[in-house]
């Protein structure tokens, strides 16, 4: 305790070491002026001070300057970055505020404890984490868990972007990379560690390129000066960690950088299941009034897929909604439509003719009829006739619980509700509109790739036709091929048609009320199949 104290005088002298150098100076000057002022006749003093103003303006003017040029050109200059240092218990992170991902914030634990007890770790030969990569999707805490951990560990913490290391200019990234890794050296030697954070690791760690042309030299050159510094050939004994994030695929990076002794140690942090959207909820519900008959488990259900970061933006959004209608907390109805605006966009009402709001209707009426009876694996949200973005109406699915993979049932319904809105206009008007453009859009990629990638034809088709050339593909391999595309479209329109015909007086029945309502929630579209007696398929 003793030896880090001494260390952390040390460290100040080291940093401040021209401030306080200068600060004398001036202190010495300052007092020889005024002892040569007091030796000095009154008329020469007089004119002395009298003179004193504009020759320290100029004089400041000039020091302005030198100090200036002096700074750009031999202190850095371009090369200088916005890597402060913040004491860790500064971060203000607490590792309870780390929520939702139980299973990465486990592993980081090992990295604090590695940290806080070093000194056991190298007494039995061990070396200390000189990096950890963070991987996965945006918005899912990969920043946050490096606060934490270095609000956990109290170590000093340098955070930057790998933006930041990209110029124009020949050696600047290279030159910020020593800056930076010399700054956490210092800060490492005084308070026992440090802890380096790189976002966006990708923008300079990605593979390298080698060309005689000489393109992509400069990233190279930031990459291997931080391959070198990660290395520790310059120093010995500082705990340095260098923490890096990537939405990018693990594959991206170049792999140098993922050897043993550099970016070994890897947390992968993906969006958070159930539980952990319940307590995501929980959390950012917290900051905000609201009401506490809020079901937060019905909440976490309908957020399926959803980040930390997009949960938190659902709840302020909401806190908008609420102020927006002069209430004092949040409602359940105000986050739901929160989820709306966010993710199928803003209302937007259109004048329109009768015929195309009941075409509209009808269009709509069919997604959901076929969504309901026959998808596996989604519910209705909401439908709605409403405009939003570039639609003049929408079926909003639901996911039941996250999948990770999709079943050919799952794929096949897909195409099934996709066609259902041009089968319910062809059957009420015996005609369609170009409405139906985005629809075939989907439910021809989609049995395009059930043909072309995932074997699912009836022909025997096995592999993955889309990796080899078109023009290494005989003519009547792609005619067969997408024959089948189409006889699965064909198929899918006949079955869904059959349903259409079979039940179309709840076809009306929901067209008609979208035509009153013009928006169905989750609950209304239950209690009408209920009332018809219809139960899934």
């Amino acid at each position: 305790m003793q030896n880090l104290f001494g260390r952390k005088i040390k460290l100040f002298f080291m940093m401040h070491w021209l401030k306080m150098l200068i600060g004398f100076i001036l202190i010495v000057l300052i007092v020889l002026a005024i002892w040569g002022l007091a030796s000095l006749e009154s008329f020469y003093r007089n004119l002395t001070l009298a003179t004193m103003p504009i020759n320290l303006l100029v004089g400041g003017i000039n020091a302005l300057i030198f100090v200036f040029l002096y700074l750009f050109l031999f202190q850095g200059g371009l090369s200088k970055m916005s890597a402060n240092k913040v004491k860790g218990e500064k971060v203000d992170i607490k590792w309870s505020d780390v929520i939702g991902m139980d299973e990465s914030k486990q592993e980081a634990l090992e990295v604090v404890e590695l940290i806080k007890d070093r000194k056991r770790l190298m007494k039995i030969g061990g070396k200390i984490i000189r990096g950890l990569l963070m991987v996965g999707p945006p918005g899912c805490g990969k920043t946050y868990l490096a606060k934490a951990i270095a609000t956990e560990a109290k170590v000093p913490f340098l955070s930057t972007s790998g933006s930041e290391f990209t110029e124009i200019f020949v050696g600047v990234g290279p030159s910020r990379v020593r800056k930076l890794f010399k700054k956490a050296r210092m800060l490492a030697y005084g308070h026992g560690a440090c802890i380096i954070f790189i976002d966006e690791l990708d923008a300079i760690g990605h593979q390298r390129s080698f060309s005689m042309m000489g393109g992509g030299q400069e990233t190279n050159s930031t990459q291997n000066q931080l391959l070198v510094e990660m290395d520790g050939l310059r120093e010995k004994g500082a705990n340095v960690i260098v923490i890096g994030a990537t939405n990018a695929a693990e594959g991206i990076l170049d792999s140098a950088l993922l050897r043993p002794g550099r970016f070994d140690r890897k947390i992968y942090i993906d969006r958070p299941d159930l539980v952990g959207r319940e307590k995501v909820f929980k959390y950012y519900l917290d900051k905000v009034k609201h009401d506490s008959l809020i079901n937060v488990s019905r909440l976490a259900r309908k957020a399926v897929y959803k980040s930390p970061a997009d949960i938190e933006n659902i709840v302020k959004e909401s806190a908008l909604i609420a102020t927006r209608e002069n209430r004092d907390e949040v409602q359940y109805k105000d986050i739901t439509e929160a989820i709306e605006r966010i993710d199928i966009g803003v209302k937007r009402r259109r004048k329109i003719t009768s015929r195309e709001r009941e075409m509209i209707a009808f269009h709509e009426a069919g997604h959901l009829i076929i969504m309901y009876l026959l998808h596996p694996t989604d519910d209705v949200f909401k439908v709605s006739i409403i405009s939003r973005k570039e639609t003049l109406g929408m079926v909003y699915p639901q996911p039941r619980e996250e999948l990770f993979t999709s079943s050919k049932d799952k794929i096949f319904a897909d195409v099934k509700v996709f066609l259902a809105g041009y089968v319910a206009e062809k059957l009420k008007y015996g005609t369609t509109s170009d409405g139906v453009v985005s629809d075939f859009k989907g439910a021809m990629k989609i049995a395009h790739n059930m043909v072309w990638k995932f074997g699912m034809g009836k022909n025997g088709f096995i592999g993955d036709y889309t990796i080899i050339p078109e023009t290494q593909l005989s003519e009547n391999v792609k005619e067969k091929l997408n024959t089948e595309t189409q006889e699965i479209l064909f198929s899918c329109v006949k079955e869904v048609e059959e349903i259409l015909k079979k039940e179309w007086k709840i076809v009306e029945r929901f067209a008609n009320e979208l035509l009153q309502k013009e928006e169905l929630e989750y609950d209304e579209i239950e209690e009408i199949f209920k009332e018809e007696g219809m139960k899934k398929i």
